[in-house]
Parts: C-alpha cells; sequence; structure tokens
C-alpha cells in the first residue's frame, strides 16, 4: 500500500483495519495530520510547497514499486494535498526550482487544474507515472476528492491516472500568469521531454480507479441538518471556482433576493482562488468571507461560515471563520478597517482580531471548501 494526501494516514489506518491478508508500505501526509500505523510507515511532509521530507518519502514509494510483477497489488491511497506531498522532481529538475514555481502558482489565481496540469508535467511520479512504475502489477486507488468535478486527473496529480494534459498545456499555463520560469523547466517543457503518460497506454490497462468520498456528500449532510431545524437548503453546487472576492461579491447579491423569505441555507464547495498582492494573512476561506462581510454590508438576519474540510485554511492554523450582521460594527469598534485587510490579503488578521476564526485542527479528511450563509434564522 502506498499514498499521499492529507487524509492518507487516516485511510491507511482504515485499511489497516480491514484488511486481512498480509500488508506493507508507505504513505505520505502533511506535518500534524499523522495517524499511528502498525503495518504502514507514516511520513509527514510540505505543505503546499514541497520539502525535501517528501522528496525521500516519495523516492522511497517508487522504489518500493518498482520491479513488481503480474501476480502483485498495489493499492493506492491518494486525498487531496498529494500533490505536494508526492513530490519527486522529473529527472533534470531541481526541487528548488519545482518550489520556486510552485510558490508562484499558489498566489497567481490559476485554478487547481491549471496548478496541478504543471505539477504533473515536473513529476517523476505523478501523471499516471507512478502507475506505469507499478505495472505489469495491479493497481487499485481509492480517491477522497478535493477536486472540482471529481476528476481523478486532477485529485493529488493523478499519479496512478493517465493524463490527457500535454507540456505545451503546462507551458501556457506558466506563460498565461507571467511567472519566471526556471530555464531547466522551460526548455523541457518546450522539447517534450517532460512529456507524461496519456490514455491508451497499457500500464493502466488492468488498473481501477474509485472515489471513496466527495464533496457533495459535505453539501448533502449539511443540507438534511437545515431540514431537520425547519431551514430550507439551497445547494449552490460542489465545483465553484473563481476568485474569491468575485464569488462573494456573487453570493452577496444572492443572499438579498432571499431576505425576508422563510430561514434558507445557500450550501457551496468547491476551490476559489487568491490573487495575493499583500503581505497579509489568509486562505482563500477566510479571503472569502471578509470580501462577503463587506458585499453584505450588515445585511440583516445573514450569517455565514466558510472553511476548508481538511481543518485547514491556507497556511494559517484555522479551518475558516464566521461573520453575521455585527461583523463591520465590531471591526470599526476594535478599529480595524475590513477594507484595508481586504487590499492586504490579511483576512486571517481581520477576523482574528474580533475572535470570529473556526479553529478544529487537522479533520484528516479533505473533500475540500464547505460554505453556508444562513439567512432569516437567528
Amino acid at each position: 500500500m502506498v499514498g499521499a494526501g492529507k487524509a492518507a494516514a487516516a485511510m491507511a489506518r482504515a485499511v489497516e483495519t480491514n484488511w486481512q491478508g498480509t500488508l506493507s508500505g508507505l504513505v505520505i501526509t502533511r506535518y500534524g495530520h499523522r495517524v499511528d500505523c502498525d503495518r504502514i510507515r507514516v511520513v509527514e511532509a510540505g505543505h503546499p510547497v514541497p520539502d525535501t521530507a517528501g522528496q525521500h518519502a516519495a523516492r522511497e514509494i517508487f522504489d518500493r514499486v518498482r520491479g513488481l510483477g503480474a501476480n502483485d497489488l498495489v493499492l493506492c491511497l491518494i486525498s487531496g494535498g498529494a500533490s505536494s506531498l508526492l513530490t519527486l522532481p522529473a529527472l533534470g529538475i531541481a526541487l528548488e526550482d519545482k518550489r520556486t514555481v510552485t510558490r508562484q502558482l499558489l498566489t497567481s489565481g490559476a485554478t487547481i487544474g491549471e496548478i496541478n496540469c504543471v505539477r504533473k508535467h515536473l513529476s517523476a511520479i505523478k501523471g499516471g507515472r507512478l502507475a506505469q512504475t507499478c505495472h505489469p502489477a495491479t493497481v487499485r486507488t481509492l480517491l477522497i476528492s478535493d477536486a472540482p468535478g471529481d476528476h481523478p486527473t486532477i485529485i493529488g496529480s493523478g499519479p496512478t491516472v493517465a493524463d490527457p494534459t500535454s507540456c505545451a498545456d503546462a507551458l501556457d499555463v506558466l506563460r498565461r500568469y507571467r511567472l519566471e520560469i526556471p530555464a531547466a523547466i522551460e526548455q523541457r517543457l518546450i522539447d517534450g521531454t517532460l512529456e507524461s503518460p496519456k490514455p491508451g497506454d497499457d500500464a493502466f490497462r488492468h488498473d481501477t480507479v474509485h472515489i471513496v468520498a466527495r464533496p457533495s456528500q459535505s453539501l448533502e449532510a449539511a443540507a438534511a441538518l437545515a431540514r431537520a431545524h425547519g431551514i430550507t437548503p439551497i445547494i449552490l453546487g460542489d465545483d465553484l471556482e473563481g476568485e474569491a472576492r468575485a464569488l462573494a461579491r456573487q453570493h452577496a447579491e444572492r443572499a438579498r433576493t432571499y431576505q425576508g423569505t422563510l430561514p434558507c441555507v445557500l450550501l457551496s464547495g468547491g476551490e476559489t482562488t487568491v490573487m495575493v498582492s499583500g503581505a497579509g494573512r489568509g486562505g482563500r476561506n477566510t479571503e472569502y468571507l471578509l470580501a462577503l462581510a463587506i458585499a453584505l454590508d450588515a445585511a440583516p438576519n445573514t450569517y455565514a461560515l466558510a472553511a476548508d474540510t481538511d481543518g485547514i485554511d491556507g497556511t494559517e492554523s484555522n479551518a475558516g471563520a464566521v461573520i453575521g450582521p455585527d461583523t463591520l460594527s465590531r471591526a470599526r469598534a476594535a478599529g480595524i478597517n475590513a477594507g484595508q485587510q481586504l487590499s492586504k490579503n490579511d483576512a486571517y488578521g481581520f477576523f482574528a482580531a474580533i475572535d470570529s476564526l473556526v479553529e478544529t485542527g487537522p479533520t484528516l479528511t479533505n473533500v475540500n471548501d464547505f460554505r453556508a450563509i444562513l439567512i432569516g434564522h437567528c
């Protein structure tokens, strides 16, 4: 068994509990997301920017599956975060160059699909290459989806799934967002030496992929809870993308249309992006909420929560935050200007100052972001 992601250790423990036969292997998870296992080695590594711990563990996984036979079985456990944790740069690519590109992508406003397109082409293990290395062994992949649309090729950058994107696609992403591209990476993308295995490759012929948890389940669970309390749930979608501030403005407009109606809650998931221009702290969920609070402008009987289901919003210690009609007035009383905090990308500082952060610690799962706007109910 091999795997990577924020939920990888918890998944490994679940497999250990239920597996009746011989079992060995290694999984990589984010620092602080460890679950002790008896037969599986658990390594913690850097996320969202890869580090040497992840590189060494990925190399060990690569070496463990190399040379397997047709009668061997590889169970691969992948969840959100695997793209950073399972880091093994392609031949000729330095880890520091990969870290440089990753940092730029994370603050560029690129979507997760675009980011993972690049990651796959800079890797020796993602974009189907892990399964290719396992061949002729059979690979069974279990996924917890954190990707809008639940596409296996995007979840964890698809280490066991054929990659439909190309080097040209990856180069287009880097150039479109005007990133500084290390010379070694640019040249290898141009000449195609970083191309990934494609659909139809014989290495994937006997492999299977199963999604065992997905974002829609969190929204459906919240909707069931709302109904139980006499609140009408309205699910806007589990795959919403776009710039966090822009989505917040759209949702504020939508929320206003329900003012004065029966109590309802607008539920949504997906993964927004943030174009970082300031030097503040905060993840995409706190940025969304701060923009939402400004756009709602103290709308009565309107409350909202936005959080990452893994318990960590970006690189901070909080899962997200909450707002209500008094959020802006409380901030003013504390001498804090919401607009200035948003312009600095300092949503974490804003919500910390008014004691509105949501802190759960690592949840040991990851089905992406969860957003709820409650209207007409106290």
